[in-house]
């Protein structure tokens, strides 16, 4: 692979005008983005000249500009490249002569319309870097595909040269002979090595697939469930009922983190990373890694008093745990004690650059690992336990680790045990973890019209009830088609709206409605894991997950309302 430099990432600001330049920038270098503002278009050009990720650019900066630089340096892009331009357009797009065809020269837009918040502003711009590093691997990608074909044109010509000289160098021929066949049985290993691996890629990805589905339909039963515990404590007097509904909630709320475990397990996109708790994380996989280990092994939990939190995605660290559990379930048949310690450490050198990092260890009493197989466990499929495994489980640990801007390793040794290290950055002073559901229900300081488009009976139902509870008055829908016209019939104060649902999803649904009536205030309530369509339509909508709380329905609902109240405002 070819490493391309930090500049190669690096994020163009060009906003002529005011300090917006600054201003963009400042918000992405807070999310730990590189970035550089120009002060002009003739620098811009230079700046992708000498390698960007990608370029923030203002409507009116293409204003009365010689893009003929620019142009040309696109069309001479190499293949695999087509560079991101993020376009911040102004309200008179079209009124300046040429805007448009500008716009169209760049290629690869992704149009944003001012006002914008910070959270689209960065969406968009993670969104337009992914695909530039996707660029960049597809560069890696062609690269070697070319050195393989010059390997492969040079092996031709030493095998000419040996034809020329064959009588001379039989003896060398016979050799190569040997080789060749050598080559060939380790072909033909190699064959149904990878055909072996596709068949556990293509049995892991149906379990993933009806792992998420199950996960998605046990999401809306829960919330209709949930819901329904909560219409009880607000209106019942009856404390029996109410104490009974309490920990019917609870109960609700532990099947809720087992479904986004479920779809953790499920998804493919990239990770959530939060401020994370390491006592919190260990706390809540205990119980599971307990149930999964069996009696014959002692799990034991230690955090050091000074161990900070870290920065990763939960669901993902959880599933890495537990995979680390039964991996070491297995490599104990007699029993034994299994060790989960977090705490501050210093890699050693060559593992992780130098800075703070806290090292979770998983160490067994097994039967350990010689060091051939230590220096293939985090290969993909690879697997010491035959058809019953899928050697997904330590290369999902792995590249877990790397995605979040740490490490792993094994240290092992046959007869004495195994440790497993992932090493994860600390999050000192990040301040983005999920907040937690409000306590009391949200006084509701003005009654709406709201309109519901649900594809599932009972959780529509559900939500209906809690609704009118609060005071609303609501109309509901079954499909998106259904919704249309009920939008038509008599258009809301808000529409809450389903993600996935057969025919028009709700990201289709949100975006035709925009089209339709702009500024109208929507909720898009979703128990799916893969947010990455409903970021592309969201805006200034609300994403509400489901099973969600009374309360934070109501918390949701308000959220748009006032949203919708300040753009009057201002």
């Amino acid at each position: 692979m070819n490493p391309h430099s930090p500049r190669d990432e690096r994020i163009l600001v060009f906003a002529p005008h005011g300090r917006d330049a600054e201003v963009m920038a400042g918000v992405l270098r807070r999310d730990g983005l590189a970035c550089e503002t120009v002060d002009g278009f003739g620098r811009l050009v230079a700046a992708i000249g000498e390698g960007a990720g990608a370029a923030i650019v203002a409507e009116e900066a293409l204003h009365d500009v010689d893009s003929a630089g620019l142009r040309t340096w696109l069309e001479r892009q190499e293949a695999w490249s087509d560079f991101p331009f993020i376009v911040l357009l102004g309200k008179a797009l079209g009124q300046q002569s040429g805007t448009r065809e500008r716009l169209g020269d760049l290629g690869n837009v992704i149009l944003l319309e001012r006002p914008l918040n910070a959270q689209t502003l960065r969406s968009a711009t993670v969104s337009a870097l992914r695909t530039r590093r996707r660029q960049y691997q597809a560069r890696d990608v062609l690269a070697d595909r070319e050195r393989t074909a010059a390997n492969l044109h040079q092996s031709r010509q030493e095998l000419v040269a040996l034809n020329e000289t064959l009588e001379s160098r039989i003896d060398e021929r016979t050799r190569a002979l040997a080789q060749a066949n050598d080559r060939l049985m380790n072909e033909i290993i190699e064959r149904e090595r990878v055909q072996q691996a596709m068949a556990q890629y293509q049995k892991m990805e149906a379990v993933g697939r009806l792992t998420g589905g199950i996960a998605h339909d046990f999401n809306n039963l829960l919330n209709v469930v949930q819901g329904s515990m909560d219409l009880i404590l607000l209106m019942s007097k009856d404390e029996v009922a109410k104490g009974r509904a309490e920990i019917a909630r609870k109960a609700c709320q532990r099947g809720g983190k087992l479904t986004r475990q479920l779809l953790a397990f499920a998804r493919n996109q990239s990770l959530d990373l939060r401020q994370t708790d390491i006592g919190v994380l260990f706390d809540g996989v205990r119980e599971l890694v307990s149930t999964s280990l069996g009696s014959r092994i002692r799990p034991r939990f230690e955090v050091a008093g000074d161990c900070p939190p870290v920065l990763a995605d939960a669901n993902q660290m959880e599933m890495a745990l537990l995979n680390l559990a039964i991996n070491a379930r297995d490599a104990m048949p007699e029993g034994g004690e299994l060790v989960f310690v977090a705490a501050c450490d210093q890699p050693s050198p060559g593992l992780l650059p130098p800075g703070d990092y806290v090292r979770i260890a998983v160490t067994d009493s097994g039967e350990g690992m010689a060091p051939e197989l230590v220096a293939k466990v985090f290969e993909p499929f690879f697997t010491t336990k035959g058809v019953k495994g899928t050697g997904l489980g330590l290369s999902q640990v792995y590249g877990m680790a790397q995605q979040s801007g740490g490490a792993a390793r094994i240290l092992s040794e046959p007869g004495v045990g195994t440790t497993v290290e992932i090493w994860l950055r600390t999050a000192s002073g990040i301040e983005d973890a999920e907040p937690a559901p409000p306590a009391h229900l949200p006084a509701v300081r003005q009654a709406a019209r709201i309109l519901i488009v649900e594809d599932d009976d009972f959780v529509r139902e559900s939500m209906v009830s809690s609704l009118e509870a609060l005071g609303h008055t609501v109309r509901q829908a079954p499909d998106g088609e259904a919704g249309l016209r009920a939008l038509h019939a008599e258009r809301p104060d808000l529409l809450i709206t389903d993600y996935l649902m057969p025919g028009m999803t709700g990201a289709e649904l949100m975006q035709r409605t925009r089209a339709m009536f702009p500024g109208l205030p929507m909720i898009i309530a979703t128990g799916y894991a893969d947010m990455k369509a409903i970021e592309q339509v969201i805006g200034d909508g609300v994403v509400l997950r489901k099973p969600f709380q009374l309360a934070e329905l109501a918390v949701s609902v308000g959220q748009a309302l006032d949203r919708t109240r300040q753009d009057c405002a201002h």
